[in-house]
C-alpha cells in the first residue's frame, strides 16, 4: 500500500498542472533576465540588471559620504597625492575604454573621487558605483609604488564599470527580497538593504563580512583592470608580482583584500595569460 501511495504522490508531483507551473516560473525568470540585462564591456557577457544604474550610483554616493564621515582620512600629502594621481589616470583610462567599447553613455554616471583612509590594519581598497574609491593605508606596503597601486585601483574600477555590483545587487534582490526593486526594498526594508549594499561592495571594516565576487566577475575585473592600467601608462606585467606579494602577505591571517579577491597560483597563471592582450594598450611614458 505504501508503495502505491508513493507512486501516486510522484504522479501528482509531476502532474500537468505542476509541470505547467514550473514551466511558467522558468519562463518568467528567463523573460525577466532577457528584459533586464546589461553587457559587460570587453567580454560582451550579458548580466542581470534589475536596478537602474542611476539608482545604484546615487546609493553609492550616499554610502561613500557616510563612510568618509566615519573614517580618518590620511594627512600624508605624498601618499594622498599618489592615490589621487593614480586614480585620476585610471579614471581617464576607464572613460576612454568605455567610449571605445560603445558604452560612452555610462560616463555621466561616474563622479570620480579617490581618498586614502588612515588604517594600517586594513589591507583593502574598493570602488563604489559612480566611481567612488577608497584605498586603505594598510595596502600601501604591498602595492609599494604607483604601478602596484594601479593594479589594485584598476581592478576595483574595472568591477565598477563592468557593473558587477549592480549584477550582484540584482541577484540579491531577486533571491533575498523576492525580486522587488531597489526603491521598494529601501522603503520597506531600508536597514537590511543598506547592509546588503555595503556587504556587496566590500566597504572596508564597516560590516562584519563581505560577499565576494564570483570567479567569473573576478576574471573579468582582472582582464579589464589590466587594460585600464595599461591605457593609463602603467606596465600590466607588474600585476603578477603584486598578486604574488599579496599571496605572501596572507600568512596566518589573510588581509581583507585577499579574502575577497582570492589569488591562488591558478589565478596568477590566468593573469599571466591576459597580459599579452593588455600590452597592446600599453605605451611606456616618455
Amino acid at each position: 500500500m505504501d508503495k502505491e501511495i508513493s507512486l501516486k504522490d510522484r504522479r501528482c508531483f509531476f502532474s500537468p498542472p505542476r509541470v505547467l507551473k514550473l514551466n511558467l516560473i522558468a519562463g518568467l525568470i528567463l523573460t525577466l533576465f532577457l528584459l533586464s540585462c546589461a553587457e559587460v564591456p570587453l567580454t560582451g557577457r550579458s548580466s542581470l540588471s534589475l536596478v537602474s544604474d542611476s539608482q545604484v550610483a546615487t546609493m553609492g554616493y550616499q554610502q561613500y559620504a557616510d563612510v568618509l564621515k566615519k573614517s580618518k582620512l590620511s594627512n600624508d600629502a605624498g601618499k594622498v597625492q599618489m592615490v589621487r594621481r593614480v586614480g585620476g589616470k585610471i579614471a581617464n583610462a576607464a572613460e576612454s575604454f568605455l567610449r571605445e567599447t560603445g558604452a560612452g553613455g555610462d560616463i555621466a554616471l561616474y563622479k570620480w573621487e579617490f581618498n586614502l583612509i588612515e588604517d594600517d590594519k586594513t589591507v583593502n581598497a574598493w570602488c563604489m558605483p559612480g566611481g567612488k574609491v577608497a584605498v586603505y593605508t594598510g595596502i600601501l606596503p604591498i602595492t609599494r609604488d604607483e604601478t602596484g597601486l594601479a593594479v589594485v585601483v584598476g581592478h576595483e574600477v574595472a568591477h565598477a564599470i563592468a557593473k558587477h555590483g549592480n549584477e550582484r545587487m540584482s541577484q540579491a534582490l531577486l533571491v533575498q527580497l523576492g525580486g522587488i526593486g531597489l526603491s521598494a526594498a529601501l522603503s520597506t526594508q531600508a536597514a537590511a538593504t543598506q547592509e546588503l549594499f555595503l556587504q556587496l561592495y566590500g566597504v572596508g571594516s564597516t560590516v562584519g563580512y563581505v560577499l565576494p565576487y564570483s570567479r567569473l566577475q573576478e576574471n573579468e575585473a582582472d582582464r579589464i583592470g589590466l587594460v585600464l592600467m595599461a591605457k593609463a601608462g602603467y606596465d600590466p606585467r607588474a600585476a603578477v608580482t603584486l598578486w604574488q606579494r599579496m599571496n605572501a602577505q596572507g600568512g596566518g591571517r589573510s588581509p581583507e583584500f585577499l579574502s575577497t579577491h582570492p589569488a591562488p597560483t591558478t589565478r596568477i597563471a590566468n593573469i599571466q595569460s591576459l597580459i599579452p592582450e593588455a600590452m597592446r594598450y600599453y605605451r611606456k611614458p616618455q
